[in-house]
Order: C-alpha cells, then structure tokens, then sequence
C-alpha cells in the first residue's frame, strides 16, 4: 500500500504561463501537505526540469505561448516511454481533451476547477504512479500483487486477442484500465500504450459513480455479465456505437471488472435505413406521407401547448400529367427531384417539406401571429418555378397551385389540416393555376388585396404613378433652411396619395424596391438641377436607400449616371442608410461608401438608436451625419431617458466629427433645447410638413428674407420659474418678485414647466408640491436629472420632517420651504439661491453679483 506520507512527498510540477493559476494551485498543494512541489512560467523548460528532477506528476495547462500544452507533451514523451509518468492536463476547452488523450495526459480537469476535484485526481494518479515506482524500483508488496494480478490476466490473453470484440480490464478499486485486447485496440484506433492507465471514465466505459459502487468490498463478488449500450470515442473517426457485456471477477482481493465491447454501428445503420425506407420517399428523399403526417401532429401539438400557430401549404403542379406524358416517366422523374430541391430551398429550415403521393406536395409552416409568411412562402414557391427546369438540354417550365390551412384557425386535427389546403388548393386551380388559396375566407380577403397591392406596385412605376415630396430641414446656428429629404409618394388611382408606410414594406419583400430606388435617385437629381434652373439656389437632398439596393443593384453605377445626365454636384446629394442596411454585409457596404464618399456624396445614418449596428463598424462606416429617431425626439424635454439618448449621441457623433440631426421636432420647446444642447440640424412638422417640389421653391425663397429659426437675443440672465396650479396663488407669486429685476416664468403644470425649461435658460426653480398629474417633488427630481445646474426649491404645506428629508433627499433641493411664509424670507432666499447659481456658475460680467454680495455680508 502506498501511504499518504509517501503521497504527500511526491515531487510535483506546475506548468501555467499565468502567475495566478501557479499561486493557486501552489497553495491547494501546500495546505494539503505536500511537501516537494516546484512550478515554471516557461512550459519550454519542463523537460529539461523532468530529466534532472524526475517528477512523479506535472500539472500542465494546456493553453500557453510559445509553446502550448501539447507540445511539452511531445517533448516528454521520450522521457515518458523509460518511465511511467502521469500529466493531468488543465483547461477550459472540453473540446480538446480527447486530443489531449491522445497527446499523451493520464487524466484533465477543467477550468473553472473544483478544489477538492483537483486534489482528489493529484492523489489519485500519484497513488497509481508511486505504485508502478514500486513495481520497477523497489520489488515492494505491490509489484508482488500486480505480478500475481499478470499471472491470472495472462490467462484471458490468448482469448481476448482472438476475438474481434473489444476486451477491456477495469481495476474497480484503483479506477484504472489494468489491460485491454488488440480487438479494442483497433476498434478505438490508440495503440495499448496510450489505452492502459488511462481513465475508464473518460473512454465513456463507466461513471465514477459505478466503479466506486463495484470497489466496495461489501458487495457480492463475482456474478453474472450485465449488458450496457455505450459510445466510446475513435481516434480521428466519429465515436463508435457499442453494447458492452461487464462481469465482475475478483482475483486475490481486487474487484476486477471484465468487459466485452462489440460494434454495433451496423446493425444501427441497417435499422436506421429501414426506418428510413418506411418514412422517406425513395425518389427525393423527403418525407412520405406517413412521416409527414407524423411530424405535422407534433408540429400542432406545440402550437397547442405554446399557443403558435401552424400553417400546411398543399403544392401541386400544373399540368404535370402533360409534361410527364411527352417526356416520359424518366424525365418526369428528373422533373420532380429538381422541384423538392428547389422547393426544400423555398422552406424556413426549421419547417418540413414532405411528398404526398404523385405531382402532391406539402409544407409545414410554424409561424408567428400574422399569416403573411405562409403567403410570402407560397410567393417563393411560385418564384422558384418561374426559372425553367433543364431535362436533357431541353428546358420546361412549370406552375404549381397551392392551398393553404392554417392551425388553430381552420381545424385543431391534423388529418383535417391537409384535408382543407388540399381543397384550398383546388380553389387555386379552379381559379386559373399558378396561384394560392387560403381556406379561411377572411385570410382570402387579405392575401387576394396583398396580390392587388402588389400587382399595382409592378405597374405604379411604368405609369408614372410614384412622385417624390420633400421635407425641408434647418440650421440651428443659422436658422436657414439647410436641406430637404426626398420621401416617396404613390397616387394610386381610385385611392388618391398613398403614405410609404402602406407599400414600401412590399416593395422590399418583393425586390421592387431596387428599381424604384434608382427612380427616387434620379428624380431627387433632376429636382436639384430644375431648382437651381428656376433661381431657388443649390439645395441639398437626402435620398433614402434600402439595404437591397447594395445587395441587388448597382447603387454606384446609378448614382454616378444620375449626376452625370442632370449636371449636378455631388456633394448636393446625400445618402441616408438605416442600421439594418448597413450590417447586412458591412464589407461590402463600407467599399461602396468610400467610393461615393470621395465622389463628393454626403451619408448619413437614419433612425440613430434604434438598430443594432456596431459601434466598431460606426467607426469604419465614412459617415457625415446621423439622424437621432423620432422615438428619442418626442418626449426629449419631459422624459429624462430619452434626453439622456438624444445628448449620448449628440456627444459621440460630434467627438468622431459628425453632425446631427434630430427628426420629428413638432414644437417650439424641442427646437430650443436641442439647439440648447448643440444639435445641429433639426426636420419635421414644427418646420415643415413634407411639401410638393413647387411649394419647396417657394419656402426656399422666402427663407432667403427672413431667418425665423435663428437663436433669439439674449435672454435675461437671471431666470426665475414659478410652477404652481393655483392661478391665483401663481399670479401673487409673480407680482412677489417683480420688483427684483428677474425675468420671471410662469407655470401651471410639470407639463407647462418642462415647456419653459426648454424654451428659456432658467437659474432657480420655486415650485408648489401640490401639481396635477405629478407632484412638484417628482418633477424636480426629473428636472435634477435633465438640468441639473438649475437651483431647485420647493413649497409645501407638509411639515412632517421624514416627508421632508425624503423630498430633499429626492430632489437634490436646494431649500424646502413650509407654509406660511414672509415676503421678505421668501424674497430673501431667492436672491441667495441666484447668488449661489452664480458663485457656481457665474461668469465675470454678471451685473448683480457685487450687490448681492455686500447684502450677504451684511446679514
């Protein structure tokens, strides 16, 4: 027996390139006892320091520079073949411990590791390597035992080499692989050298569990073989399938557990093939009938459970009869084997596609609420047969009608699922083949104004139906008018003008939008040459363009050909790109930009914030602008978050050297606290409403007069906002303080006060706790986060001191001011408030500051 003193003595190297890793495992071994253990940064130097030092366990990581695990492996393995040597290898890849078995480790533990897991597994194989010591060096009483343990094993030797199965002989007490056959040599691919001592565990031969069960010596001793399936892995092949017979046999007190592995990967194929015979269909291979049918009752039932919904496209071809009769049965043949392809590719990949039986088809569709992506599949489909199938250099084209039913909305059954898109799909025939057919009435309204839709959209374009209005922007430094936004019309007849919301999400699905894209580019360029032509001067517009016009069409060559044909300046076109178009191929794009970008073409990102682009990519992108969504616009001067947004990307467009623009400004308060908030540009209805061209020409000469937009004079510097619901009590307040020379502002409501915080620069706030909708606590500590320099006090009637503390304590007040009060207190304190503004904030020319400064003194 090997004692835990002799154990604790081993010498034991620890091979990690990080310091940390060396010191943990430095003191997991020393708090254990063990007494004689060294450790090294430079993995290069382990052999040298195992030849002279004849370590008895390395602990080696397996990930390092310069040389990795594995190649201190290779580099002991000379040294390892005159002497067993146990290497129980570290990592956090699980991926590579069968190559780091193979490499040479006895044993891995994984990163992140458990303490008493590692120590367990540093005891155990020092145990197994001081045993083999013993048996080479010393003669001791365990090389007596193992010889003995030979002898009786010498026995099976002729026997388990002349059987094909594997043999393998599991020590139960030591947990180690004692021997094994030249059967399961060949069958796992490792010569024995690297099988014997190896953990059976990890072979997939048993679990811990099991062999520490099989060791106790309280159990029976031999009896009869259990079978057991298994997978057990083959060197640079896939793992092989086995069923491995064990019977426990115990030989001079050790509990020696026998095992006879046998293939049988093919018998599982044989079985997998007549499974295969029985639900595929031998001449495309998808689905028969049955399997079909099988996988749709599993598919409803999901549904069912996660309230999905499931549609079944019933396909068949048109006509095919015809086509098979004069080609004949071969090339019909050919004809159906192309179509599954071409219709495997038109499925979503986790959806099914079976062949019923003939010409018949079916496809099982799981979807989310709307029914718009079982039309959009049957759309494929019919898109997928338009190119002609190639027989023999001889090239037919086809058709195919298609029903479609969908769960839980036509029938909860299966069986009546196909049942009713087959019926919907005679209704397609019947209706001229070469269509679909909802069984729901209701979904037939929708699919059949979707086909109406899309049938105008093809036309709209030829009959000059689409036109273009523009939506001017403005300066914020200039007030001036700075540009306009091309946006897409369509005077549908008999439905008047139709908003790009109801029709440019089909021209996207559809591939329209490529052509009408190099439409809007050209109409946008021919519309800055004729406002030139008629004296409205050079005005810069901004297109948008959809991702498909880089995947699909030449958005280069289009561009290029506009401004030649029209006479016009590159740098009076700008581009605007969403996120999503952007990363759809991000190299691709990027190439196409530069090249525009250094034509003399602004780009700009729309709808900033809302997509999902990367900001590692926004740097590469040679972009000039970005347009701050609608979304953070809206509520930017009540809502902290959303001004929190708007300011994030106002900041980091401007430090990578960009402008902003913020969409969607409809009131006088959001333009003045953008502009505030050095925004650059702003656009919507508070400008303009989007306007034809000749309404633009117009706005744009009268703006050449007048600068509506430009920044005010200068406000008074000292800013007094009183916020009150009580009109009477408001208009007592104002009078209060109209003697002492402050510009003072009124408001009934936190609604009417943030339209005041942003509308003018305000120094001290003095607002009433009692406010509609919102307490004055609340919508100071919204006014603390959005304008934090602003000195904020508040009035109440309230004296309960926690109440006090919590509102002061919200609201980062500045004074907290009970009812009632002096004039003189009040006045009082609002001076001090303007004076601690201005001793924080204050600038030399402030006219008061000395005054008030002699008036605090003498108080």
């Amino acid at each position: 027996m090997i004692s835990p003193e002799q154990i604790r003595r081993a010498r034991v190297l620890v091979v990690d390139d990080q310091q940390a890793n060396v010191d943990l495992l430095d003191y997991l071994l020393a708090n254990s006892g063990y007494t004689r253990v060294d450790s090294t940064l430079d993995p290069t130097r382990v052999a040298a320091m195992h030849a002279e030092a004849r370590y008895d366990l390395i602990i080696l990581d397996l990930q390092m520079p310069g040389m990795d695990g594995f190649g201190v492996m290779r580099a002991l393995a000379p040294l390892e073949r005159e002497d067993y040597l146990p290497v129980l290898v570290v990592t956090a890849d699980l991926d590579q411990t069968v190559a780091a078995l193979e490499a040479g480790a006895r044993d891995f533990v994984t990163k992140p590791f458990d303490p008493v897991e590692v120590l367990t597994r540093i005891r155990n194989m020092l145990e197994v390597r001081l045993m083999h010591r013993q048996l080479k060096d010393h003669g001791a009483l365990l090389e007596a035992t193992v010889r003995a343990r030979t002898v009786e094993l010498q026995r099976f030797r002729s026997a388990m080499d002349a059987t094909a199965d594997a043999i393998f002989l599991i020590d139960a007490g030591s947990k180690a692989l004692l021997d094994i056959s030249d059967g399961a040599c060949r069958m796992l691919g490792f010569s024995r050298a690297q099988l014997l001592g190896a953990d059976p565990c990890l072979l997939g031969l048993a679990n811990k569990a099991e062999l520490e069960r099989e060791a106790d010596p309280a159990r029976a001793g031999a009896r009869a073989p259990t079978r057991v399936a298994a997978t057990l892995p083959r060197f640079g092949r896939e793992p092989v399938p086995v069923e491995i017979d064990w019977q426990l046999q115990v030989l001079d007190g050790s509990r020696i557990l026998i095992g006879v592995a046998r293939d049988v990967s093919e018998r599982q194929a044989a079985q997998r093939r007549l499974h295969e015979l029985a639900s595929y269909d031998s001449l495309t291979g998808l689905p028969n009938r049955t399997l079909f049918h099988q996988t749709l009752n599993e598919a409803v039932a999901l549904a069912g459970r996660g309230g999905g919904r499931v549609a079944v496209l019933f396909i068949a071809l048109d006509r095919f009869k015809t086509v098979n009769d004069s080609l004949g049965a071969e090339l019909g043949d050919e004809l159906l084997r192309q179509f599954s392809s071409r219709l495997v590719g038109c499925a979503p990949a986790r959806d099914t596609v079976g062949r019923l039986g003939g010409d018949e088809f079916a496809l099982i569709l799981s979807m989310p609420d709307d029914a718009a992506d079982a039309a959009a599949v049957a759309n494929d489909v019919r898109q997928a047969l338009r190119t002609p199938f190639v027989l023999r250099a001889r090239p037919t084209t086809l058709s195919a009608s298609i029903g479609i039913a969908v769960y839980p909305d036509d029938s909860l059954d299966a069986g009546q699922l196909v049942m009713f898109a087959n019926t919907a799909m005679a209704q397609a025939k019947e209706a001229g083949r070469d269509g679909y057919r909802f069984f729901t009435a209701g979904m037939n309204v929708q699919v059949l104004a979707r086909l109406d839709l899309e049938q105008a959209l093809r036309q709209a374009l030829e009959n000059g139906e689409l036109l273009l209005y523009y939506q001017p922007k403005a300066s914020l430094d200039t007030g001036s008018v700075s540009g306009v936004e091309a946006l897409l019309r369509w005077q549908r007849p008999g439905h008047g003008l139709v908003l790009p919301s109801a029709f440019v999400p089909v021209m996207e699905e559809t591939g329209l939008i490529v052509r009408v894209g190099a439409w809007v580019i050209d109409a946008a360029c021919r519309q800055i040459a004729q406002w030139s032509a008629d004296g409205a001067g050079d005005v810069k517009v901004a297109v948008n363009v959809s991702g498909r016009q880089f995947a699909e069409g030449d958005l280069e060559a289009d561009i290029r050909a506009s401004l030649e044909r029209h006479a016009i300046a590159p740098a009076l076109l700008e581009l605007e790109l969403t996120e999503g178009s952007l990363m759809t191929d991000p190299e691709h794009t990027i190439e196409v930009l530069t090249r525009l970008k250094a034509l003399g073409i602004s780009i700009a990102i729309d709808d900033f914030g809302t997509g999902y682009s990367s900001l590692a990519y926004l740097k590469r992108f040679p972009i000039d602008k970005l347009k701050i969504d609608i979304a953070f616009v809206r509520d930017v001067t009540t809502n902290p978050d959303d001004a929190a947004i708007a300011l994030a990307i106002i900041g980091m467009a401007h430090s990578l050297h960009m402008r902003v623009i913020a969409e969607g400004v409809e009131s006088q308060a959001q333009q003045a606290y953008l502009r505030r908030q050095r925004c650059d540009e702003i656009q919507g209805f508070h400008l303009s409403h989007p306007l034809p061209a000749g309404e633009v020409a117009g706005m744009l000469l009268a703006n050449r007069e007048a600068r509506s937009l430009a920044p005010g004079a200068g406000q008074a510097r000292q800013t007094l906002l009183l916020v009150d619901a009580d009109g009477a009590e408001l208009a007592a307040l104002a009078a209060l303080f109209g003697p002492d020379d402050y510009q003072v502002l009124t408001a009934l409501s936190a609604e009417q006060g943030f339209e005041m915080l942003a509308l003018h620069q305000v120094h001290v706030i003095l607002c009433e706790q009692r406010l509609p909708g919102m307490s004055g606590i609340a919508f100071l500590s919204k006014v603390k986060t959005m304008y934090p320099a602003a000195i904020r006090m508040i009035l109440s009637a309230e004296t309960d001191p926690a109440s006090m503390l919590e509102s002061i304590n919200r609201g980062a007040l500045y004074r907290y001011y009970t009812k009632p009060w002096t004039d003189a207190e009040l006045r009082d304190n609002v001076r001090r408030a303007f004076h601690h503004f201005w001793l924080v904030h204050g600038t030399a020319d402030e006219p008061y500051g000395a005054q008030r400064d002699a008036e605090d003194a003498a108080a």
